[in-house]
C-alpha cells in the first residue's frame, strides 16, 4: 500500500473508532453518567449531528490543498476526543462527542479525492477501500480494545487513545500525503450544482435510510448480544472484534466488485445482505451462535457498500464539487446513524426492551435503500461503457 493511503487509512481508523466505540462502551457510559440506555443513545446522535455540521469545513476551505485540510481534521479529532475524557456530567459528552463528530464527514470527503487521485487507472474504487479500511480495522481492532478498556479499567481511556492516535495520525499526514491541488473553485454555490441532478439524490437517500436501518439495532449490539445471545460482557469485545473483522472483509470485497462491475448495483447488493440480516435478527429467537453470526453478516454488508457509494458521489461530483459529493455521503450516513439510533431506542421503549424489535424497526428502511440503489442502476448504470472509458493504461 502506498503510504499516502496508509496516512489516510490511520485518519479514517481514529475517526471510525470515534464513531463506532459508543456502541461497545455504552452502558459504562450510560452508568457513568447517571442515564439510561435509550437516553445514552444521544452520545451516538451528538456524533452524527456533529458530522453533518462539519462539511461546512470544506464549504469555506475548498481554496486550502487538501492534505491542509486533513491536518485541520486531525487537530479538531484530538481536541474532541480530549473533552470526552474530561466529560463529567451528560451534557458535557454530548458537546464532547458533537465536537469529534466535526471533522468525520468532512475527511472522508478529502481523503477520497486524495486516494482516487494517487490511485492507479482502474483501481480508484480499491484505493477508497484501501483508505476506508482504516475505517474497518477500527472496528475490528479499535472499538474491542475500547470495549476492553471500559470493562477492566475505565471507558474514558478509550479516548485518550483515540486523542493519541489522532497526533500520530497529524505526523504521518505531514510526512506522507502529496501536497495535490486544490478543487476547481467554482464558487460556493457551484460546490453544490451536481446536487441539481436526482441521481446524486437517490444515492444520498438510500445511504441515509440504509443507515438508518443498520443502526436502529447496531446502536444497541452491546446489550442485545447480552440479553439476545447470553453473551457476557467480558465477551463482547470478541464479538466487536468479529464484527470489525466482517467490515474489513466487505469493505475489500466491495471495493474489488466495484473496480469490476456497476457501482450501485454493488452497493444494492451490499444493503440488500444488511436487510435480511436485520429480517432475520428479529425472526430468531437468539442464541450463542446465531447472534455471533448476524453481527458478521450485518456489518459485512454496511461496509461492503461504502467504496461504491463513495466512488458514486466523487464522481457525480466532478468539476468543483468532489469534496462535497464525498462528504455528503458521510453526511447521509451519519444522518442515517442518528434517525437509526433514535428509531431503534423507540421500538426498544415501545416493545418493553426487547432488542429483537431494534432490528425490525430498521427492516423497511433498509428496503427503501435496496430499491433506490437498484433503480439509479438501472436507470443510470444500464448502457455498456464507450472503448474510451474501458481503456486502462498498462506500463511495460
Amino acid at each position: 500500500m502506498k503510504k499516502s493511503l496508509l496516512a489516510l487509512a490511520a485518519g479514517a481508523f481514529v475517526l471510525g473508532a470515534a464513531e463506532f466505540v459508543m456502541m461497545g462502551i455504552l452502558p459504562q457510559a450510560a452508568e457513568a453518567m447517571h442515564v439510561s440506555i435509550p437516553a445514552a443513545g444521544s452520545y451516538i446522535s451528538a456524533y452524527a449531528v456533529g458530522v453533518c455540521v462539519g462539511t461546512l469545513f470544506l464549504v469555506f476551505g475548498r481554496k486550502l490543498s487538501p492534505r491542509d485540510l486533513v491536518l485541520a481534521f486531525m487537530v479538531i479529532t484530538l481536541v474532541g476526543n480530549a473533552l470526552s475524557v474530561a466529560s463529567v456530567s451528560s451534557g458535557m459528552l454530548i458537546v464532547a462527542r458533537f465536537i469529534s463528530g466535526l471533522p468525520h464527514g468532512a475527511f472522508f470527503g478529502t481523503a477520497t479525492l486524495i486516494a482516487k487521485t494517487v490511485a492507479d487507472r482502474g483501481k480508484e474504487a480499491q484505493s477508497i477501500s484501501a483508505m476506508v479500511t482504516g475505517q474497518t480495522v477500527a472496528n475490528m481492532l479499535g472499538v474491542p480494545a475500547g470495549t476492553l478498556l471500559a470493562e477492566y479499567l475505565n471507558w474514558r481511556l478509550s479516548f485518550a487513545l483515540l486523542a493519541a492516535i489522532a497526533a500520530l495520525t497529524f505526523a504521518l499526514t505531514l510526512a506522507w500525503v502529496p501536497r495535490i491541488p486544490a478543487v476547481p473553485d467554482k464558487g460556493l454555490m457551484g460546490q453544490f450544482r451536481f446536487l441539481g441532478k436526482p441521481g446524486p439524490w437517490m444515492v444520498l437517500v438510500a445511504v441515509f435510510m440504509g443507515n438508518a436501518g443498520v443502526f436502529c439495532w447496531w446502536s444497541y449490539v452491546s446489550p442485545w448480544l447480552q440479553k439476545v445471545g447470553g453473551w457476557s460482557s467480558q465477551l463482547v469485545p470478541m464479538l466487536m472484534m468479529l464484527a470489525g473483522f466482517g467490515m474489513v472483509v466487505g469493505g475489500l470485497v466491495g471495493g474489488r466488485i466495484t473496480d469490476r462491475w456497476r457501482h450501485a448495483g454493488t452497493a444494492a447488493i451490499g444493503q440488500g445482505v444488511s436487510c435480511l440480516g436485520l429480517l432475520l435478527v428479529f425472526l430468531t429467537p437468539g442464541s450463542l451462535w446465531s447472534t455471533a453470526l448476524f453481527t458478521f453478516w450485518i456489518a459485512f454488508g454496511l461496509f461492503f457498500i461504502s467504496a461504491p457509494q463513495q466512488l458514486l458521489m466523487a464522481e457525480a461530483g466532478k468539476g468543483g464539487g468532489e469534496l462535497i459529493g464525498g462528504a455528503s455521503v458521510q453526511v447521509a450516513f451519519n444522518g442515517g446513524n442518528a434517525l437509526g439510533s433514535a428509531v431503534g431506542g423507540a421500538m426498544l421503549t415501545a416493545s418493553g426492551m426487547d432488542y429483537h424489535y431494534a432490528a425490525l424497526g430498521g427492516v423497511p428502511l433498509a428496503v427503501v435503500a435496496v430499491a433506490l440503489l437498484a433503480a439509479f442502476s438501472l436507470r443510470f448504470e444500464s448502457k455498456r461503457p464507450s472503448a474510451m472509458e474501458r481503456m486502462v493504461e498498462v506500463h511495460v
